[in-house]
Formats: structure tokens, sequence, C-alpha cells
């Protein structure tokens, strides 16, 4: 079943805050709400207690001369907000993924990592992550819960089959990205998450997913490269496809925040799957048991992983297309559907929309809109959620009022 047509567009701060949009049943209005109120409703709560704990940024790669990165000393205490839009509580109760072996193909996976002792399988050098990047994306698909911490993987029981797509210092390349893939379909992944995303197509890239799909295998991408550590252009270049997200097969994510929306100067790519928890979010380091904070379109693909993993340990005849239709048909209607973990565990689908029509994931990509057409369909959504909330007050005041009238109209009757 193909993705609502929503539409990501560049918007102010302000406009976000005003348009982001929740899915139908999630958030129950009274009927004394005015149109005027619902327009006001917030996107995804901010996790209870929010941390104020300050912890160190998660970088894609290591700058020149600069040595490994460090054990955080710091500890984020309550529920990231991500773990609340994906409902991860709920999901727990029915997959955690286990069974199901997740490729990372990334700067490589620390097997000392605590949450992940003893369920990280390396491929050659993959067990030692200097950079850090891929352990936090290892720990984002299947950190397992520690005492006294909130945070956790999406599925906690699933395996992690560590590969390299970069150097040691996490420069990636088509060519290391390309063996990563091919080495941990090898390896009997039955999902595949990759961080890298490269503006130019690359044939090593299309063979290694085209070998991933003859195989049976999810790829899930970042629909866009990480935002750099720091930049003053807050200019938004225009749309483009960046590649393994746009090869045919893959399940391209894109990042957002806790609002559901995107900053004015971030990369957008021509069309995305999926969008997911981005902006940020909360993950573990390489050593020691401390965490990280991390931004980019890496960390929402890390996520999708993690939910394909869940889908894949509780329906497990569901070839990868089914998976992939799974996770987008039961996601929030939101511009770019937004990533439901719960939903996509627990939803009980018609044989067409679980089957979906066996084509490849990508091929069902939501289009990037020219700005203003970005902005209209914005505007018309609120004017029909707005519409909505007024019938509800008429029907609401009708309930009330037509029983009374008519009890006065008894009244009188029996007066004559």
């Amino acid at each position: 079943m193909t993705p609502p047509s929503r539409h990501l567009a560049h918007r102010s701060p302000r406009a976000r805050r005003r348009t982001a949009v929740r899915s139908a049943g999630t958030v129950l209005l009274p009927l004394a709400l005015t149109a005027a109120a619902l327009l006001a409703v917030p996107s995804p709560a901010l996790a209870e207690g929010a941390d104020s704990v300050e912890l160190p940024v998660m970088a894609a790669r290591l700058a020149g001369g600069a040595d490994c990165v460090k054990a955080s000393t710091r500890t984020a205490a309550s529920t990231p907000w991500e773990h609340q839009s994906l409902e991860l509580a709920r999901a727990a109760q029915i997959s955690q993924g286990a069974g199901v072996k997740v490729g990372v193909v990334d700067t490589g996976v620390s097997a000392g990592a605590p949450t992940l002792a003893g369920r990280v399988d390396a491929l050659g050098a993959a067990g030692d992550d200097c950079v850090g990047h891929g352990t936090f994306v290892a720990g984002l698909i299947a950190a397992a819960p520690a005492k006294g911490v909130a945070f956790h993987g999406v599925a906690p029981r699933a395996t992690i089959l560590a590969a390299r797509g970069t150097t040691e210092r996490g420069a990636p390349s088509p060519a290391y990205v390309a063996s990563g893939i091919r080495g941990a379909v090898d390896a009997g992944a039955g999902v595949i998450e990759v961080s890298a995303a490269f503006d130019s197509r690359s044939d090593q890239l299309d063979a290694a997913v085209a070998y991933a799909v003859k195989h049976d295998v999810l790829v899930v991408a970042a629909a866009v490269p990480d935002p750099p550590d720091s930049t003053g252009d807050t200019t938004a270049p225009a749309p483009r496809d960046y590649w393994p997200a746009a090869s045919p097969g893959v399940l391209s994510v894109l990042d957002v925040d806790v609002q559901g929306a995107r900053p004015d100067s971030a990369l957008f790519p021509v069309g995305a799957d999926l969008a997911a928890p981005g902006d940020g979010v909360v993950g573990i380091g390489p050593r020691g048991g401390g965490h990280f904070v991390g931004s980019g379109a890496s960390f929402a693909a890390a996520y999708t992983a993690g939910a394909a993993a869940l889908v894949r340990s509780a329906f497990p005849d569901l070839s990868a297309a089914e998976v992939a239709r799974r996770l987008t048909s039961t996601a929030y209607p939101d511009d770019v559907p937004r990533l439901d973990a719960y939903a996509a565990v627990a939803s009980v689908l018609d044989g067409a929309k679980a089957a979906g029509s066996g084509a490849a994931a990508h091929d069902a990509a939501v289009r990037m809109p020219e700005r203003a057409h970005g902005e209209r369909a914005t505007r018309t959504a609120l004017l029909v959620a707005a519409g909505a909330a007024s019938v509800a007050l008429v029907v609401g005041w009708a309930s009330l009022a037509v029983p009374r009238g008519r009890a006065r109209s008894r009244r009188r009757a029996g007066r004559g």
C-alpha cells in the first residue's frame, strides 16, 4: 500500500510548532474545544521530567589528530522523547526483536559497550569503534535496559552484526559501504542499517543493495547525510537524491525533531519513505555506561531498523518488502509518514496492506514538493482539522440540545 502522499516542506520555527501533525486517535479532544484551540494542540510531548543533564555530542567522524572518543561521564536518567514518540514501552510487550540479526554499516560497533555485551558479532575489525557513531546507532537499535536508566534500544533482544562502512576515523566510501552490506547479508542479517548517504550514484552500492534484496534482507538507509558539526549556512539547498537511500529496494528514512519538523537549513531528499526521531536523540558510547546526544538521519534510520527487527521477530513469515510495507502503512499520517513502532507490531492489517504489492519499498516514497505547495497542503490540513473540531462541537451540542428541546415540547403538550 502506498504511504499517504503528504509532503515535508521548509517552514519557520513558528510554523513548525503550529503545524506538526498528530495521528488520528492519539489525542482525544473534549467537545468543548473550539477550532482555534485545536490549532494549538502540540506535537508529541517531551519526555516526562525532561532531562537537564548536558550530554556530549556524538560526531559522525573524528577531526584530524583527535583521539578516539572517550567514555561519557554523564547519564540521561529520564525517558527520552523519542521513546514516547515511538511508544517503545507498549511495543516491548509484543516484540523485542528476539532472533533477528541487524547489520550496522557504520564506523564499527564496540563489542565492549555494556548494554550490547554478548550481542555484537563483528565482521573483521568492526568490533572496535574509535569514532563511536556506529556504537551509538547500534544502541538505538538494540541496547538493553540498564538499572536506573530510562534509555534502551528499540529491539533489546536483537543481535548486532557490525560492519565497517568507513575508515577507522569515520570517513565513508561507497566501496566500504557496499562491502559492509554484502558482508552483513552473508552473515545472516535480516535487517541492515546504513548510516552513510552519498550525493552520487554508485554501481557498487546498487549491486550490494540488489544482493540484499535477492536474499530477502531489508536495507534501511539515511535519506540525507548527517549535518556537519557546525556551519554558518542557513540556506536550504534544493532537494536531491542520496545513495544508497535512493537505490531500488531501500527503505529511506528522514530525521525529524520532537515537533515532527526539520530545520529550515536541513538537507532534503527528492523522496523519502518514512520519518523518525533523529534530532537531539540520546544514545550510548563505545565504552562506559554514560550517554551522548546526536542528530541526523542516520539515527532516524537506526530507530527504523530497530522497528523492522521488532516486525521480523513478531511476523517471521513476512518478506523484507512486506516488513517495509507494514512499517509505512502503520506510520503516523504526517507530511512524511512518521514511524510508529508500536503500531507496526500491534496493528491488524488486511491482506493487501500486510503483504503490499511486492514492489520495492522505495517505489512508494513520498515525493518532496516545492515550498509553496507544501505550505498550501499544511494550511489545508489545518483547515480540515479545524472543520472537524467544529463538526464535533456542533454534534456534541446537538446531542445535548435536541433531547432537552423534546422534553420541553412534551411538557407544553401536557399543559395543553
